[in-house]
C-alpha cells in the first residue's frame, strides 16, 4: 500500500476539498442532520456537567491569562478570544471521556469539529444552518481519514481525535469563512504541521488527553486563517512522503491501511450514521466488559464475596489502552486510569450494575470492595473479536463454589448496529446537564441545540449555552 500511496495520481486532499467546498445543507438527507444535531445535543450534555470537575476549572484559568475576546465558554459564562473558547469547549465536551466515538476510525469526531464549527459561525453571525452544514463537512472528513488506519494510530502511540481531528476542523472552518477549493486543499497541508496527540497520559493518567481535541480546533482555525491569506502548505497531505500516514504509522502498518477509505462515498455514504454515542462515561474500549459484569449480576444476584476470580476478554487491539499495566488498571489512582480500565469497569459492573460517573470519584476509586473486585480481574484476547466494527468484550467469572458464568457483548450497547435513539440521547443528555443547571435551563437549552437548522445566529446559541443570553 505505501507504494500504491507514492503513485497515486488523485491526492486525497483536493478531492475532500471539492467535496466540503460543494457540500450544501440541501444535500444532506434529512435524517442525517437530524442525528447530526443530536451529536451535538450529546457534546453540550457532557460539555455542561465537565464544568463541575477540578480539569475544566485549572484550564479556564490557564486560558484567561491570555485576555478576553467574543468567544463564549460553555457553562461558564466566560468570554475568551475565538481560538482560546473553542479550545475550553472542546476539552469540556471530551474531558468525562463520555463523548461520542466514530467506530471505525476509533476517533472522537463530534469533540473536534462541534466547537470549532460553533465558535467560527458564532464568531460570524452565521446560521445555524451553516453551521450544521460545515459541523458535517468535518465530521465526514475526520472519520474517513480515521478509518483508513484501521486503528493503527493507537497502535504506535498517537491519539487520532487530536491528530485526524485538526483537519476536520480545518475544513469546517474554512467552509464558514469561504474559503474555495484550492485554499482548503491548501489549509490541510498547513494543518498537517499542526497534528498532534500522545498517548502517554495513559501511563499516569495525565490530563492531556483532554486538551487534544481542542488542540485541533485552535490549528483547524488558524489553519484556514492562513490558508485564506495565501499561506502555502504541502499537496500531497496524506500520502506524501512526510504525509499523515507513513508519518504516523510504521511499515507493517502502512501495508494494511486502505486509502480508498479517506474519500469512499464522499455525498453519498454519510458517517455520521457509524458514529456511536456512549452510554458509559469510559473508554470505548471498556464498556462490553462493563455491561457483561453487570449482566451477570443482575441475572445472577452475585455478591462480592461469593466470586473467586475473573476473566475478561477484549480484542487484541485494545490491550494496551485498557489492560496494560494491569497493576495501574487493578488500582486506578485518578478518574482517567478508572476510565481506561477494564477491571475497574468489570468492577464497577458487578458492584453496581452499571459504570457510571459516580465510579470515578476519589471516595469511588478508595472503595476496598471495587479494589478487591478489580484486583481478581485479568485480561485475555477475545480470539476472533470484529474490532474495530464492534468493541466486544467477554467476562467469565469463576465463584467460590466451583461454578463458572459468563456473559459476551459482540456489539457494544450504542454501536451503529445497536444504537441509542435520539429519545435515549435526548434522556442522556439531561442526566448531564442536570448536575449542572436546572431543568428549565436545560430544556431552554435542548429546545434551542434541536432547532439549530432553524436558527438565524449561531451566536445566540453560544450565548446561551454560556449562560449568557442575549
Amino acid at each position: 500500500m505505501a507504494k500504491d500511496m507514492d503513485t497515486q495520481v488523485a491526492l486525497i486532499a483536493p478531492q475532500l476539498a471539492d467535496f466540503v467546498t460543494g457540500l450544501e445543507a440541501g444535500d444532506i438527507p434529512a435524517n442525517i442532520r437530524s442525528r447530526a444535531i443530536h451529536l451535538i445535543l450529546d457534546a453540550v450534555g457532557i460539555a455542561l456537567a465537565s464544568t463541575q470537575y477540578d480539569f475544566a476549572h485549572r484550564t479556564l484559568s490557564a486560558l484567561s491569562g491570555f485576555g478576553s475576546g467574543d468567544g463564549q465558554v460553555i457553562g461558564f459564562g466566560a468570554r475568551l478570544p475565538l481560538r482560546d473558547a473553542v479550545m475550553l469547549n472542546a476539552l469540556l465536551v471530551h474531558g468525562l471521556d463520555y463523548d461520542d466515538t466514530h467506530v471505525a476510525g476509533v476517533i472522537h469526531a463530534t469533540a473536534a469539529a462541534f466547537p470549532a464549527a460553533m465558535g467560527v459561525a458564532a464568531d460570524r453571525h452565521l446560521s445555524g444552518r451553516d453551521m450544521l452544514t460545515a459541523f458535517i463537512a468535518g465530521m465526514e472528513v475526520s472519520t474517513r481519514l480515521g478509518s483508513v488506519a484501521k486503528g493503527g494510530f493507537h497502535q504506535v502511540g498517537f491519539h487520532p481525535t487530536g491528530m485526524v481531528g485538526v483537519f476536520a476542523c480545518a475544513m469546517a472552518a474554512g467552509k464558514l469563512t469561504g474559503l474555495n477549493a484550492g485554499q482548503l486543499a491548501m489549509a490541510q497541508g498547513i494543518a498537517l504541521s499542526m497534528a498532534s496527540g500522545s498517548m502517554e497520559f495513559l501511563q499516569d493518567g495525565a490530563w492531556t488527553k483532554r486538551m487534544h481535541p481542542g488542540w485541533a480546533g485552535v490549528g483547524g482555525i488558524t489553519a484556514a486563517a492562513m490558508a485564506r491569506a495565501g499561506f502555502t502548505g504541502p499537496n500531497a497531505v496524506y500520502e506524501g512522503r512526510f504525509g499523515l500516514f507513513p508519518l504516523y504509522l510504521d511499515k507493517e502498518q502502512l501495508a494494511d491501511i486502505d486509502i480508498g477509505l479517506a474519500t469512499a462515498g464522499l455525498g453519498k455514504v454519510w458517517e455520521i450514521e457509524n458514529v456511536a454515542v456512549k452510554p458509559i462515561p469510559a473508554c470505548h474500549f471498556t464498556h462490553s466488559c462493563a455491561d457483561s459484569a453487570a449482566a451477570l449480576r443482575a441475572e445472577h444476584g452475585l455478591k462480592p464475596g461469593d466470586i473467586d476470580s475473573i476473566r475478561a476478554f477484549v480484542p487484541a487491539g485494545v490491550h494496551k489502552t485498557v489492560c496494560e499495566p494491569i497493576e495501574t488498571k487493578q488500582t486506578p489512582q485518578n478518574s482517567y486510569d478508572a476510565q481506561f480500565s477494564v477491571p475497574w469497569a468489570v468492577a464497577s459492573g458487578l458492584l453496581h450494575g452499571r459504570f457510571g460517573l459516580a465510579d470515578l470519584t476519589q471516595e469511588a476509586l478508595g472503595d476496598e470492595t471495587a479494589l478487591m473486585l478489580a484486583g481478581k480481574v485479568t485480561c485475555e484476547d477475545y480470539v476472533d473479536a470484529p474490532f474495530p466494527k464492534y468493541y466486544s468484550g467477554e467476562v467469565i467469572i469463576t465463584l467460590k463454589d466451583g461454578r463458572v458464568l459468563s456473559h459476551r457483548e459482540e456489539v457494544n450497547r450504542g454501536n451503529p448496529d445497536r444504537p441509542l435513539s435520539n429519545a435515549e440521547i435526548e434522556a442522556k443528555y439531561f442526566e448531564n446537564a442536570g448536575t449542572a443547571v436546572s431543568v428549565a435551563r436545560a430544556t431552554q437549552i435542548r429546545d434551542a441545540v434541536l432547532g439549530l437548522d432553524d436558527l438565524a445566529d449561531v451566536h445566540s446559541l453560544s450565548a446561551l449555552l454560556a449562560g449568557n443570553p442575549e
